[in-house]
């Protein structure tokens, strides 16, 4: 059940909010490792709205219409950012785990856990395997070793949602932002 409207919206929307916490709090709980972030590519949240009221079983495979798997990369920092200013150009991903600012088509600013990127780091990102075999020009990492534990994105979003009862997202906490 949602008290309020879920929207897909560019750079960020409460929908994409939602499906990122969701991807970044399971692929925590199933891989049970340390995961820094996750980022989710806009056109897989297949829904532009959920509205409010109940969400059915069905509206999740309207929302999640593939058989994607959240798996997780090791990056440096360096290949993150390569990843984030990949997302700044198609307007902003939703993420979870960082906040950033998109400025002429690169994201700047970037804080995970609420420090600056560190470009010598090492980060674990989960995202969905679609992403990470180089779909929606995600070119940069189909070279990047996968952790895949057959774990679907559906999947999380349903135990997610049946877990929590009630989402109430009313609100844009500043994940992505377009800089003056």
């Amino acid at each position: 059940f949602t008290e309020t409207s879920l929207e897909k919206k560019e750079p960020e929307g409460t929908l994409g909010n939602l499906v990122a916490d969701i991807m970044l709090t399971k692929a925590r709980e199933k891989y049970n490792i340390n995961v820094d972030a996750a980022v989710m590519n806009a056109g897989g949240i297949r829904l532009p709205v959920i509205a409010a009221g109940e969400i059915t079983r069905g509206k999740i495979f309207e929302l999640s219409q593939f058989d994607n798997i959240v798996v997780l990369l090791k990056l440096t920092g360096k290949q993150l950012q390569s990843v984030l200013d990949h997302a700044a150009t198609k307007g902003g991903w939703p993420v979870a785990g960082l906040t950033m600012q998109i400025k002429n088509r690169q994201a700047k600013s970037v804080k995970i856990n609420k420090a600056p990127i560190d470009t010598n780091a090492i980060y674990t990102l989960a995202v969905l395997d679609y992403v990470a075999n180089g779909g929606d020009d995600a070119a940069m990492l189909r070279a990047i070793p996968q952790m895949n534990n057959g774990f679907l994105f559906r999947d999380a979003i349903l135990e997610y949602l049946t877990e929590q009862k009630k989402i109430n997202i009313d609100k844009i906490e500043n994940r992505v932002t377009n800089a003056e």
